[in-house]
């Protein structure tokens, strides 16, 4: 099999986000607006006119325009490449889906092993990359506040929006990655310092690695969670961190991007 095509098949495995852009793309096909399009795959008007602005803010070439005039007064298309797009991805899932049945019947595959090499293979400059699951969502007027489980047992709070909620349809349960870059992550060595961050997560510092400016502190934080912290070197002998000694980590929600 072609190596390209092989690792494009990969990661087709979580087909949720991706299924529900092409059905949004589709429906726009179908009913040439936003407004009938969302209604038709289950999105707020708000969280469709997003998923079209992150498509055509990550595509080559706009896959969604819109018309103006005409005798129907205006509208949404898709171009000749969100056409196309909606067609291959036709083709990918039913080849898709002949892989997986395939994979199936193997008695000793274990398809969860999936999973870890995409994780694995995710390409991405954040540093941390925590796995865990969803043990609560509190939904407000504007923003949620999503609870992430981390196989240590640790909680990560993430802020983000709701129509992000709707757009990753998260859900109590799901499986999801908790990206954080390195720069984010404050640390004391105040263990019940008092402060408006909503994660404060104790570990024990388990790599120092110092540079003329920036030092990268590893915390583990139990189960095989690490987690990355930059900071300047100059604050290394500040706070008096080394290898072993305790230390908190000090994490704003909104600074935790939800994957998934």
């Amino acid at each position: 099999m072609n190596t390209t095509l092989f690792s494009g098949v990969m990661r087709f495995d979580k087909p949720e986000l991706l299924e529900k852009r092409i059905g949004l793309l589709d429906a726009i096909e179908q009913v040439g607006s936003i407004s009938g399009a969302a209604k038709r795959v289950g999105l707020s008007y708000k969280a469709a006119w997003e998923a079209v602005d992150t498509m055509n803010n990550l595509s080559l070439t706009p896959l969604v325009v819109k018309i103006t005039g005409g005798s129907g007064g205006g509208g949404t298309t898709l171009t000749a490449v969100g056409k196309e797009m909606v067609k291959n991805y036709a083709v990918l899932r039913h080849e898709y889906e002949r892989f997986i049945m395939t994979l199936s019947n193997i008695a000793e595959f274990n398809l969860d092993n999936i999973k870890n090499l995409q994780r694995i293979a995710m390409q991405i400059s954040a540093r941390n990359q925590l796995m865990g699951k969803i043990g609560e969502i509190k939904l407000a007027k504007v923003n949620a506040e999503v609870h992430i489980i981390l196989k240590s047992g640790v909680e990560l709070v993430s802020t983000v929006t709701n129509s992000a909620i709707e757009e990753l349809g998260l859900k109590v349960g799901d499986e999801v990655i908790g990206i954080i870059k390195a720069s984010s992550v404050l640390l004391s060595m105040s263990l019940d310092l008092a402060t408006s961050a909503r994660n404060k997560i104790v570990g024990i510092v388990t790599d120092i690695k110092k540079g003329e400016v920036n030092s990268q502190i590893s915390l583990d934080v139990g189960n095989g969670d690490v987690i990355i912290s930059t900071i300047t070197t100059d604050s290394v002998a500040t706070l008096g961190l080394e290898e072993g000694v305790k230390a908190c980590a000090i994490i704003k929600s909104s600074s935790i991007i939800i994957g998934k």
